[in-house]
């Protein structure tokens, strides 16, 4: 696996990343059963990959998310409804990147290295259950390529997640 993400790496940006990565993950969850697991290997994949500053995951557990799997640097361990970049995804359903995180009214900032954030809601049966954060160290670092292909990383999680209901 880290073979091919160097090759990648080495001739190319970002989504010939992100092609190389994807079915390396779904090789990777195939055939495992535990979630938490495999959710902690695709943010290990993420992280190591992508060369991100932070990425996890934040579980819905009644009005709060609360921190699941993650890499990077210690981590808000709840994030309330509607409350910061996170909370906002949960509540609106929908992806928000943020270019700049001090410019976001309510950021919550769980470490002040982080500068630009995505955060994508990972739904089930058109709830969201999860969100899937990733934060930068760099200014403005996140753009359509990261949205499409950690729409397919949630899609892999969602489907993970499905699994453990039947």
């Amino acid at each position: 696996m880290t073979e091919d993400l160097i090759k990648a790496a080495a001739n190319a940006g970002k989504e010939d990343l992100y092609k190389v990565m994807l079915p390396q993950i779904k090789a990777l969850v195939d055939g495992e059963s535990d979630l938490i697991a495999n959710i902690a290997n695709i943010m290990a994949v993420l992280k190591e990959s992508m060369n991100f500053f932070w990425v996890g995951v934040y579980f819905v557990k009644a009005e709060e998310l609360v921190l699941g799997p993650f890499q990077g640097p210690l981590a808000c361990t709840r994030i309330g409804y509607g409350k910061g970049v996170c909370g906002k995804a949960w509540q609106e359903g929908r992806v928000i990147i943020v270019p700049n995180v001090e410019q976001f009214p309510g950021h919550i900032a769980c470490s002040s290295l982080s500068k630009s954030e995505i955060v994508l809601p990972v739904m089930i049966n058109d709830r969201v259950r999860m969100i899937l954060d990733v934060d930068s160290d760099q200014l403005n670092d996140f753009d359509a390529v990261d949205v499409k292909y950690l729409t397919e990383v949630s899609t892999i999680i969602s489907d993970l997640f499905k699994a453990t209901l039947i």
